[in-house]
């Protein structure tokens, strides 16, 4: 009587869960998944459990949300960083956010030349791929390593029959190592729920070896997260599998510490403009038309801006400052220098055009605006253009944050304009949006289901909101293995 009771007692509480959260019919069947005998393997059990969270996520289509740490600032850090889990068991590793390549990649067990401590507190990993059960390296032969070819400089080792890849980045740093398969894990938000420890399979490089500024300590990471849209990215793999859409968003926090919000699924804001991304480009190109300060378009060639030949604009997570061509950087320094002269005292330290002033930089610097392709704009505040070198005793020098590119007809709007704003990569409609927002405060975020369906769910702050819907997914599970142990008994 007393297990009738308790059986009775578990259904009461399960039935209007499962009704309420997901539209599960209250009726449940239910039938024997483990054999009588009780023999089976524990790894069974977890490939079991693999096939049907596959299954799950495909049918769900939530929104996967990463923290992010790190800052523009680059007096203190100047990147954005998040952490990942990957591997069974599953290990932590940080990597930066950079919209700017497309795969992967962490430090290898094997890795020669990589950082062994991180001036930015935290704990530096290395992937092993012998430590994890899911782990499979990608062959020659294997489909998937053609997906490198497109992303950066793959071929095969001769040796071992490893898709290998090197890449080389702007500011001259460099890696190479081979790629793995394995499980990332993941947090997904569904309606307004918490799926946590969700799983996927993606290829990701494995570093054997970095060189230039990726192996300094004072803001050394695990590896970087390319966002871009080959299908070597993380985000064209998860699409491929129904896990995420193809679209992704991130608000990076400038103030009080930085941080900020990165989820795969698009931030609706009723503000967003939108610019069409440049179709057949490697980069997140967009057309740059004109720059205006205080409302002034500045007389520049509008040739200067185009694509074409590896010029053009790019948006880039991955770089801290900005960059312009030098045809447009030099009326952009002068329109600033000319409209503010009479507040301040221009000065020149190690050939940036810097300030001297007493007074906030809101009240004497003019508004500058980035105007695109289809009508959308950027306005930058003072902040956004411009880096606080030093304050002392009330008087604070403040510098030009674009840099001078010679020779080069690149622009490049990294972390300094792009932060303290949403920032939405559309890549079904091929178009990015923004708008400017606080980014420490939440965001509502739109990804379409498999039924064709757009769903609408909160994030931001999410490791405060989650976790009493964490708590109840977590009880609603032991409930379960309860329930299931109790029948058990009297089968």
């Amino acid at each position: 009587m007393a297990a009738a009771l308790f059986s009775t007692a578990i259904l009461i509480c399960l039935l209007p869960v499962s009704v309420s959260s997901s539209g599960f019919p209250a009726a449940l069947k239910l039938e024997r998944a483990i054999p009588a005998n009780h023999e089976m393997e524990m790894n069974e059990l977890k490939a079991r459990d693999r096939t049907r969270h596959g299954r799950l996520l495909q049918s769900l289509g939530g929104v996967v949300d990463f923290p992010v740490d790190g800052t523009f600032d680059p007096f203190v850090v100047g990147l954005y960083y998040t952490k990942l889990r990957l591997g069974s068991p599953p290990r932590d590793f940080y990597v930066q956010i950079d919209t700017g390549s497309d795969v992967l990649w962490v430090s290898c067990a094997s890795c020669n030349g990589c950082p062994q401590t991180s001036g930015l507190q935290i704990q530096l990993n290395y992937f092993d791929p012998g430590s994890s059960a899911t782990a499979t390296p990608i062959s020659c032969s294997d489909q998937r390593c053609s997906w490198g070819v497109q992303s950066s400089d793959s071929g095969c080792s001769v040796q071992n029959n490893l898709c290998a890849y090197t890449f080389q980045y702007g500011d001259g740093s460099g890696t190479s190592g081979y790629y793995v398969s394995d499980l990332l894990q993941f947090d997904m938000i569904v309606g307004s729920s918490l799926v946590p420890n969700s799983t996927a399979q993606v290829v990701f490089g494995c570093s054997t070896s970095q060189t230039g500024d990726l192996v300094k300590p004072d803001r050394a990471v695990d590896g970087i997260f390319g966002f871009g849209q080959q299908g070597m990215s993380v985000i064209s793999q998860l699409a491929s599998q129904g896990v995420a859409p193809r679209v992704f968003s991130h608000c990076l926090k400038g103030e009080n510490g930085g941080g900020g919000i990165l989820v795969l699924g698009e931030i609706v804001e009723p503000n967003m403009v939108f610019t069409p991304l440049v179709p057949s480009q490697p980069h997140y190109n967009v057309n740059l038309l004109s720059i205006s300060v205080n409302g002034q378009a500045l007389p520049i060639n509008p040739s200067v801006f185009s694509t074409s030949n590896g010029q053009g604009t790019i948006i880039d997570t991955g770089t801290t400052l900005a960059y312009l061509s030098e045809a447009a950087y030099i009326p952009f320094v002068e329109a600033i220098t000319n409209a503010v002269s009479q507040s301040v005292r221009p000065v020149v330290s190690k050939g940036n055009q810097c300030y001297v002033l007493t007074s906030s930089v809101a009240d004497v610097f003019p508004p500058v605006s980035l105007n695109f392709a289809g009508g959308a704009s950027m306005s930058l505040n003072p902040q956004d253009y411009l880096i606080q070198q030093n304050n002392v005793g009330g008087t604070a020098v403040w510098c030009i944050g674009f840099q001078r590119i010679q020779n080069q007809g690149i622009t490049i709007l990294g972390d300094l304009v792009l932060k303290d704003k949403i920032f939405v990569y559309d890549l079904v409609g091929q178009r990015i949006g923004w708008a400017n927002y606080d980014c420490s405060m939440s965001v509502n975020v739109s990804a379409t289901s498999s039924s064709g369906r757009s769903e609408y769910v909160n994030a931001g702050q999410f490791s405060d909101n989650a976790a009493p819907q964490k708590l109840s997914l977590d009880i609603i599970g032991n409930i379960i293995m309860l329930l299931l142990l109790v029948i058990n008994m009297f089968l």
